[in-house]
């Protein structure tokens, strides 16, 4: 369950991947809402959104906890000073947008009244989310959130394919 000097634990790893493949739905869900015209499309993709949300919310905070309280990440693969600190850069930026995500969704919900319409089959239509301040921050978080994403998957994909340093597998499940 806990991680190894060598390798992350299975806690670890299924937080880290169950948390990417939500995000990647997220992204997903969240950009087909965006574009929807259609009220009962839109309100079916929402509710499946954002319970999505609240899953990552909580697996992020999970996570943060499980290192803080019960495991120790293994070292670091040695890598130049610059690579080591955009890899820390990246992290920490992804759990600083994971949070603000959740805290400007939930907000937007919120403050728009939202949550009766797209949960409790109340009749209305959909307020425009783009009149609540946090839908701007949630947008632009969702770009971010891509960006950081990509930069993350490549770096791992180029440790994996070009430089076969393992560090991929030490994310992953089994032994090495």
């Amino acid at each position: 369950m806990k991680s190894t000097s060598t390798r992350y634990g299975t806690v670890a790893v299924t937080i880290h991947w169950a948390s990417a493949l939500l995000i990647l739905a997220l992204l997903v869900s969240g950009m087909r809402a965006g574009d929807m015209a259609v009220e009962a499309s839109k309100t079916a993709v929402l509710s499946l959104h954002i319970p999505l949300g609240v899953s990552v919310l909580l697996l992020t905070l999970a996570r943060l906890i499980w290192w803080r309280m019960a495991d120790r990440k293994p070292p670091s693969i040695p890598m130049p000073r610059w690579q080591s600190l955009a890899s820390r850069g990246v992290h920490l930026l992804l759990y600083v947008v994971i949070l603000a995500m959740a805290s400007s969704g939930i907000a937007t919900v919120a403050l728009s009244g939202a949550m009766p319409i797209i949960f409790g089959g109340s009749p209305g239509p959909l307020p425009d989310f783009h009149e609540f301040a946090p839908r701007a921050a949630h947008g632009i978080g969702a770009r971010l959130m891509i960006a950081l994403f990509l930069l993350h998957a490549g770096a791992a994909l180029h440790h994996h394919f070009i430089k076969r340093d393992g560090m991929l597998a030490r994310m992953w499940f089994g032994k090495a």
